[in-house]
């Protein structure tokens, strides 16, 4: 910043100096009495006095500020800087002037809110989203950003570690925007140890969009999935795992799943590559599942692997209609991991209601076929309303505000199934093409009960009423008491939510009255229904035989 001052021929700056700002993006979200750390890199010749502020969007009106004197910055001077917001502006600006006439420099200019998820920089509000769908793993950083439009823009590990000022960014020509990998391999281990989450690390095997390393090439990328696990799981004493001690992080993280790229299956050096580096990741890291690209659902695959990559974008029918995908997957080989699923084009919108339910039964058909399907993940997570690249996803927010789009509150359907016990279900209706259901059994870990879950989805137009009969229990039964129904569906099946209506969409939960073995019910047009029943005896042992039904009147 060249500040000349030259006013009127006064050599007098205006009043409130001269100098730049950064709105972030689309808008800083400042709130009062909250606390913002801004760190920035400062050089000149001269003495600096420089005003640091957070203010409206018009530079007029300041939240909060402070002021940077120092006599001496001719080399690069990290600064810091806590600012102390007085009002709540959602639409605000950092902007840093003087009075004082010179050059000055800046670089890795950065304003961060003070509080953040358990301290590690993510936000509150939007990390709690995905802490409530009770995640057991989180697949990271993505699909495409990893491979990149061309390899030298592809996601590289080791420039997105150590401290953020040194990280030289790069530009993720897919989705085509820059990103400085503030967010990189470490935060994302860093945010699955939060949730208490398994980290599946998805990395370059040196396939991009449009080239890609040969075979006999491969030695660096080998190099550096090696490298990578040991900065993850390494002792601190190693090589890469002293990095990650130096970051804050001595005890090595739970990396257990690593995937070798991304939709490459069908690329000419994809087989070779991944041979060479699954070898040797099991020579060194012999317990680590080793995930393929290559779908091994309808065809044996040709060379192992710990697990095999799922994909499956497409419309609201044909979603409903893989809910039987599984049925008849081999038992023999590796499960799937359906690692991105859902619906789009005109029958999602940005997150309607008729994607939502389809969704809901292609996921109760994973759930009834999970001793093949090991793991399964919505994508994308997270969008930015200012900046849809991709529509839709589960969770859209600005600056400020934030809402689950249909899609998410289907997953929070499924939170406990993971360990749950699965029974048999029969549907005996003659709406049964439109309808598909599952039940299972859950401990809830807050009241130390059980509960039997029925899960009904209705894809079709019309309400649907039912005698649900549960057999086979023993001597358990269903209490009285106790009992509850939500289900989640909308006047017109296209309907959204959005940030002026973040509920438009929304399970609703209602007591049940009148529980017992033998019950009616009634499950609306283009609904997911999920019918918890507390059971008799909280420490209950699952024999085989569970059958539960319901029949359409």
């Amino acid at each position: 910043m060249d500040v000349l001052c030259d006013n009127g021929g006064t050599n007098i700056c205006p009043t409130g100096g001269v100098g730049i700002y950064n709105p972030g993006f689309w808008g800083m979200n400042i709130e009062q009495g909250k606390a913002y750390k801004v760190t920035l890199f400062v050089r000149s010749f001269g003495k600096i006095d420089l005003s640091v502020s957070l203010t409206d969007s018009s530079g007029l009106k300041k939240l909060a500020t402070a002021s940077i004197i120092s006599g001496d910055v001719s080399n690069w001077t990290k600064m810091e800087v806590l600012l102390n917001a007085t009002e709540t502006n959602h639409n605000s600006r950092l902007q840093l002037t003087t009075s004082k006439k010179g050059v000055i420099w800046f670089d890795q200019v950065s304003a961060m809110p003070v509080e953040t998820y358990k301290g590690h920089g993510f936000r509150n509000d939007l990390v709690q989203m995905m802490a409530d769908l009770e995640p057991r793993f989180i697949r990271f950083p993505g699909g495409c950003f990893v491979e990149g439009e061309w390899l030298r823009n592809a996601f590289r590990w080791k420039e997105t570690i150590g401290p953020w000022e040194q990280r030289p960014g790069h530009f993720g020509d897919v989705w085509m925007y820059w990103t400085d990998d503030g967010l990189g391999y470490f935060e994302f281990l860093q945010l699955a140890e939060d949730l208490g989450a398994a980290p599946v690390w998805v990395f370059n095997n040196g396939i991009s969009h449009q080239d890609q390393v040969d075979t006999s090439d491969i030695s660096p990328f080998v190099q550096e999935a090696l490298d990578s696990i040991e900065f993850a799981r390494g002792d601190s004493s190693s090589t890469w795992g002293s990095i990650r001690a130096s970051m804050g992080h001595p005890e090595p993280f739970d990396l257990k799943y690593v995937a070798l790229g991304n939709e490459d299956c069908g690329k000419k050096n994809y087989r070779g590559n991944y041979i060479k580096i699954y070898n040797a990741i099991k020579r060194v890291y012999p317990d680590i599942k080793i995930i393929s690209n290559c779908d091994g659902s309808s065809v044996k695959l040709d060379h192992p692997a710990g697990y095999y990559d799922f994909h499956i974008y497409t419309s609201a029918n044909q979603m409903f209609s893989m809910a039987h995908k599984f049925d008849k997957t081999s038992r023999s080989g590796p499960k799937a991991f359906v690692s991105e699923y859902a619906v789009t084009g005109s029958d999602a919108g940005t997150g309607s209601l008729l994607a939502a339910v389809a969704e809901a039964a292609f996921l109760i058909g994973l759930e009834k076929n999970s001793d093949i399907v090991g793991m399964a993940s919505y994508a994308p997570l997270f969008v930015n309303t200012n900046d849809r690249r991709w529509n839709p996803d589960a969770i859209v927010f600005n600056s400020s505000h934030f809402y689950g789009t249909p899609s998410y509150w289907v997953q929070r359907f499924f939170t406990v199934s993971s360990g749950a016990t699965l029974l048999d279900t029969t549907l005996d209706a003659n709406s049964a093409s439109s309808l598909i259901a599952s039940a299972i059994i859950w401990k809830n870990a807050e009241d130390d009960n059980y509960y039997l879950r029925i899960k009904i989805v209705n894809f079709g137009s019309k309400q649907v009423s039912f005698k649900i009969s549960v057999n086979n229990l023993n001597a358990y039964s269903i209490r009285k008491s106790g009992s509850s129904q939500t289900v989640l569906t909308s006047v017109n099946l296209m309907d959204e939510n959005s940030l002026n209506n973040p509920k438009k969409v929304f399970p609703v939960e209602v007591p049940l009255n009148s529980a017992g073995e033998n019950m009616d019910a009634v499950v609306p047009p283009h609904s997911v229904t999920s019918i918890d029943l507390l059971m008799e005896s909280s420490s209950i042992r699952m024999p085989g035989g569970h059958h539960s039904s319901a029949s359409a009147i």
